[in-house]
């Protein structure tokens, strides 16, 4: 080992500016007190953006000290003593790994640590203890402001919450849309995984760019910042000084949905076809639902061919083909839910929610603020007279919206009826509402089909699929 070779280790806790700046200017100083003693750098070690008081693994530390064990160095350069070491465990191994190879310590700002020596090493253990305590004071003062900031409802900082700025308090209005999206689908029966694909296909990103995954998704909607509420050490501490894109009755709803011990949320259980396990075997009588599989003609060899069908869980006495089956029943709900008396679907059931009223209302205050700005903008209607008149309408337009928005919660259908284009609503749908839909609307029964070519030609048999309106 030479004694003319050194290292420089450098490390700052957290690079506010960005790009390792904080350790480039401390590699730069190292390397000018390196040049000052004559001394010839042979590695530089870096750790950006670690604590050496949280404890986690710092790779480049660890490499340094493995080299010297090596003997590759006689002197190691850092910043100030703190930049190597802020724990006592630390110091410790750090002295058992240079005192008995007389590895030297010098410093940009701290000067010369000599810890072959008895006052060399107990000076090095005051510098450690007196770093030590100055980030354990940095700890309490960082608790303290936080404990005030949150009694104040303030943002605590960190990472940009998705729906918001960076400030933590000015809304995204796509992403305050999309947060309400997915509660109402949660509400409605929708699945996790579901929304988070449907989030991907539509490339939408996470607030640090990176694509939503199922449990990504449920963090999200479980934030309590959600209705304006701050969460502090676990608890609820009070109101949040940010707008809110959900009432706190619909995020807690949201909580206990998400939360219920009951929910599957195995990624495998998740159904893949519209009518798998909510369609009936028409054969057996002890209500027997169908599962997805494939079928085959009876051809062999390179012509054979093969389909998706829904079969019978549990004899094969049935087989019908799946996309002809989904065909059918959508259309058949898609046809009843654009009569003008779809309403009457939602009517008959128990806690039954006003839809055709709240339809109504929408429809007449629309028409209502569209006159008004069409007399405002005629010159008929000055600015104030409008918001004046313009106000009952808004109202009676947002309470509307918010029954419609409650129907949804506790019926499946309610944001299909009453729509000017029922297709683009049901295409718009993933599948796990449709088939919360379906659930809700029809027993769907499949009978085995004639043998034979049905008149026209093609094989379909209608009457072997039995719908039943619930």
């Amino acid at each position: 080992m030479s004694p003319t070779n050194a290292v420089i280790y450098c490390r700052i806790s957290r690079d506010r500016e960005g790009a390792g700046l904080g350790v480039a200017r401390q590699r730069e100083d190292c390397e000018a007190l390196a040049a000052q003693l004559g001394l010839n750098v042979v590695e530089v070690y870096e750790d950006n953006d670690l604590s050496a008081y949280s404890g986690k693994p710092r790779p480049g530390y660890q490499q340094m000290l493995a080299d010297l064990r090596d003997g590759r160095a006689g002197t190691v350069l850092a910043w100030h003593t703190d930049r190597l070491h802020r724990s006592p465990a630390e110091l410790e191994e750090y002295i058992d790994v240079c005192e008995p190879a007389r590895i030297e310590t010098r410093t940009v700002k701290a000067g010369h640590l000599d810890l072959t020596t008895a006052t060399g090493r107990m000076i090095a253990r005051q510098l450690g203890v007196q770093a030590r305590y100055e980030v354990e004071r940095m700890v309490e003062r960082q608790r303290r402001k936080r404990d005030e900031m949150a009694a104040k409802g303030q943002h605590f900082g960190g990472r940009r919450p998705f729906g918001w700025e960076k400030d933590g308090v000015t809304p995204i209005d796509v992403e305050f849309d999309l947060i309400r999206e997915a509660a109402q689908s949660i509400l409605a029966g929708a699945s996790l995984r579901s929304l988070a694909a449907g989030w991907v296909a539509r490339e939408i990103t996470t607030s640090t760019g990176g694509p939503w995954e199922g449990p990504e998704v449920r963090r999200m909607l479980l934030r309590s910042r959600n209705a304006g509420i701050v969460t502090h050490r676990g608890e609820e501490v009070g109101p949040g000084q940010w707008p809110a894109p959900l009432d706190e009755a619909t995020w807690r709803s949201v909580c206990a949905i998400l939360t219920d011990p009951s929910r599957r949320i195995s990624p495998g259980n998740e159904r893949k076809y519209l009518g798998s396990s909510l369609y009936l075997c028409g054969v057996c009588a002890d209500g027997t639902t169908l599962g997805a599989a494939t079928s085959g003609s009876r051809n062999t060899g390179a012509d054979t061919h093969y389909w998706g069908a829904y079969t019978c869980r549990y004899k094969k006495h049935l087989s019908r083909r799946r996309d002809l089956v989904d065909d059918a029943v959508q259309l058949a709900i898609l046809d009843r839910l654009a009569r003008p008396d779809a309403a009457e679907l939602l009517a008959t059931r128990e806690d039954p929610v006003d839809v055709r009223g709240a339809q109504a209302d929408m429809r007449a205050a629309r028409t209502t603020l569209d006159e008004l700005a069409s007399a405002l903008g005629s010159g008929a209607l000055d600015m104030r007279s409008y918001h004046v008149a313009s106000e009952a309408a808004k109202g009676r337009l947002a309470a509307a919206e918010a029954l419609l928005s409650r129907a949804v919660t506790v019926n499946p259908v309610a944001s299909l009826v009453g729509v000017d284009d029922v297709d683009a609503v049901w295409n718009g749908m993933n599948l796990s509402r449709r088939r919360a839909v379906v659930a809700y609307l029809v027993n769907v029964t499949i009978l085995p089909a004639k043998l034979g070519r049905r008149p026209g030609g093609g094989y379909w048999d209608p009457d072997g699929l039995r719908i039943e309106w619930k």
